[in-house]
């Protein structure tokens, strides 16, 4: 089988699947290029449009990462808009929107869609977590330092951790794509 395509540059999404890949004999080369991303309240969607497009760089089955949050606070806020809101924001932002929330929860929703040009199949997975009252950790990203999800370490905390353990927190939907994927890609 020739290798699958990771179409990614983000270097803990790279460590992640490599940690999975591993186990499961899974050949792989990370790619990365520009693509444009559609704007959709459906973070489904916009998963999935942007495997196609990566597929009209590559030419070949390929595999991408995706994930969004939802607030319920605020109304789910922000969804399929979470790339750019995590440019815009910052600690400070996260924390004046969330000061008087009762409601501090927060789900992580990650997809995985593998496309090959024709079949489109998608891997979902969410985790449960919540703001925390002061930016913790290390990270590019000031949303990784306010919300935790991993007991009481934020996302920065656990991925400092992981640097340093290997230990991968979330892999559920990472291990059901290779699964699917090493018994021959089947609906």
């Amino acid at each position: 089988m020739n290798k699958l395509v990771l179409f990614t540059g983000n270097q803990r999404k790279i460590a992640e699947a490599k940690v999975v890949f591993d186990e499961y004999d899974i050949a792989f080369e990370a790619f990365s290029a520009d693509i444009d991303e559609i704007q959709h309240h459906d973070p489904t969607e916009i998963a999935k449009a942007k495997a196609k497009a990566a597929y009209g760089v590559v030419k070949k089955p390929l595999v991408i990462n995706d994930s969004s949050w939802s607030i319920p606070a605020l109304g789910g806020f922000p969804g399929g808009y979470m790339k750019d809101v995590d440019v815009w924001f910052d600690a400070a932002d996260w924390q004046n929107l969330m000061r008087d929330k009762t409601d501090k929860t927060i789900t992580l929703h990650e997809w995985i869609v593998f496309y090959d040009g024709e079949a489109v199949k998608i891997f979902e997975s969410s985790m449960d977590g919540y703001f925390v009252d002061e930016p913790r950790g290390e990270s590019a990203s000031d949303m990784n330092k306010m919300v935790a999800v991993y007991n009481d370490q934020t996302i920065a905390e656990s991925h400092e951790s992981e640097r340093s353990d290997g230990d991968i927190k979330h892999s559920a939907h990472w291990r059901e794509f290779a699964e699917w994927y090493t018994e021959g890609c089947d609906s």
